[in-house]
């Protein structure tokens, strides 16, 4: 479970310090390398939903095995590839293939409390949280190393090895889905107590892997459902990646195809996103706008925050690097303290806090301000890193549908990469063609205002620490 769940974030921290060497030894300039780090974030917002439908359907264990195949697959065609554009193809499959280690990690939880009958797994979900801290941490070091010791080649190749560890291990010590196909449990097996759902409606999938619903596979899975809401995604993120008003068809078919999608949602006997009951699950919604706002946050921090440091306050990148550790090493010890606990509105609120308080710093930082307020800052941001993942995860858990667990942690994923969408335009926007001071003080209240309205988003929230649709209770 580790080991598929950072496959993702590895592969996003890596490919930060290859740029500038693939660029060189390709001939591209930054404008087209920029896609390398695009093709990831579009092929995982859309595959994480779709992947985590497919694992509630399906169980965890064959969609892990084949999605980390392809990870090994993507690893050699990047090793290899003569061009950009074989590159580009490349991290696309590594974001399709990446998707399934965090969803599956999800519904394993899920099903082993059910089966044991603990339904306060911190301590898993703890490490979840740090072990993609801590590659977040080493990510970019590790990077370095591949790439002075064997070319950024290697910063593909690696996810060789990876693949097959993580495939090796999925068969060994992943479940096979129950023989009983048909056999309904909990909330599956009576849908109309879940909030929305239509009255005799019938059970979508067994939470183990085993699908109660009979018909074709299409309809079991809804894809023209599925393909609506890639259309809808898609155009969304490529509009956010380059706002500009000349790309206003973008975000008209966006919301074309969100209109299309939510009439086929309503519709539909097994739907992709049952909208009747995500729209019943007040708590969830509320966890997916704070994942937005959070994360636009945070990414406009590790986005902008790091070039201001290079550019704007003259450190050598491997200082900018070195200068983050701060934050990721207090990310992971805030983690390690608060995971066993199951209460989120105490994490949000003090997370909230974290994030309002480093905006604010942020503002009187200047070309002339001394290191050690840079060192600062970072260290403020720990706090609502460690915080703000571990309660946004812990929230969807609890508040999910338990027979969708995994694609509901897939959305968790696609909000935040939504949010980061928004905090890469931010950044470009505020810093134009040079990461000056100024530009950083005009994204910092950028940053500003989206931490007050995730401290809002939190302090009105009155369904915080209800698990939508199971009865229980996760402690506020």
């Amino acid at each position: 479970m580790l080991l598929g769940s950072v496959l993702n974030p590895i592969n996003s921290t890596i490919i930060a310090v290859a740029l500038v060497p693939i660029g060189r030894a390709l001939g591209a300039p930054a404008s087209q390398t920029a896609w390398l780090v695009s093709a990831l974030y579009l092929a995982t917002s859309l595959g994480q939903p779709v992947v985590g439908r497919l694992i509630d359907v399906f169980g965890p264990r064959r969609l892990f095995l084949l999605s980390t195949g392809l990870v090994g697959v993507a690893g050699v065609v990047g090793a290899l590839a003569p061009g950009l554009g074989v590159l580009i193809g490349a991290r696309v499959l590594l974001g399709f293939g990446t998707c399934a280690g965090y969803p599956a990690a999800m519904a394993l939880v899920r099903s082993e409390a059910q089966r044991t009958g603990r339904d306060s797994p911190g301590g898993v979900l703890t490490a979840l949280a740090v072990a993609n801290q801590t590659i977040a941490v080493v990510g970019p070091l590790l990077g370095g190393l591949l790439i002075a010791v064997g070319g950024w080649r290697a910063t593909f190749a690696l996810n060789v090895p990876l693949a097959v560890a993580a495939v090796l291990l999925g068969m060994l010590r992943l479940p096979k889905a129950e023989p009983e196909a048909g056999r309904e449990t909990g909330s599956e097996a009576r849908p109309e107590a879940r909030p929305g759902a239509r009255p005799g409606a019938e059970p979508t999938a067994h939470p183990t892997g085993g699908c109660t619903r009979r018909g074709s596979l299409a309809a079991r899975l809804d894809l023209p459902g599925m393909g609506l809401f890639a259309a809808m995604l898609v155009s969304l993120l490529l509009f956010l990646m380059n706002l500009h008003l000349r790309d206003w068809y973008l975000l008209a078919l966006s919301a074309a195809a969100g209109a299309a999608f939510a009439v086929r949602e309503l519709r539909a006997a097994t739907p992709f996103i049952d909208l009747r009951v995500l729209g019943g699950n007040t708590p969830l919604l509320a966890t997916y706008g704070r994942a937005l706002v959070a994360y636009v946050v945070a990414y406009s921090f590790l986005y902008g925050f790091t070039q201001w440091t290079e550019e704007g306050f003259g450190l050598t990148p491997f200082h900018a690097g070195l200068a983050q550790i701060p934050m990721f090493l207090l990310a992971i010890g805030v983690s390690v303290v608060s995971g066993r606990s199951t209460s989120v509105r105490g994490k949000l609120l003090l997370g909230a806090l974290g994030q309002i308080a480093a905006c604010l710093l942020i503002l009187t930082l200047g070309g002339d301000s001394p290191l050690w307020m840079l060192l600062l800052v970072a260290l403020i941001f720990g706090v609502p890193q460690g915080l703000n993942n571990l309660a946004l995860q812990n929230s969807v858990y609890f508040q999910a549908d338990p027979a969708r667990t995994a694609s509901s942690a897939g959305l968790l994923r696609t909000f935040a990469y939504i949010g980061s969408m928004v905090a890469s335009s931010a950044t470009a926007a505020s810093f134009g063609h040079h990461a000056d001071t100024g530009g950083l003080h005009r994204l910092a209240w950028v940053m500003l205002g989206a931490g007050v309205l995730y401290l809002l988003l939190t302090l009105f929230d009155r369904t915080l620490g209800r698990a939508a649709g199971t009865g229980t209770r996760a402690s506020a």
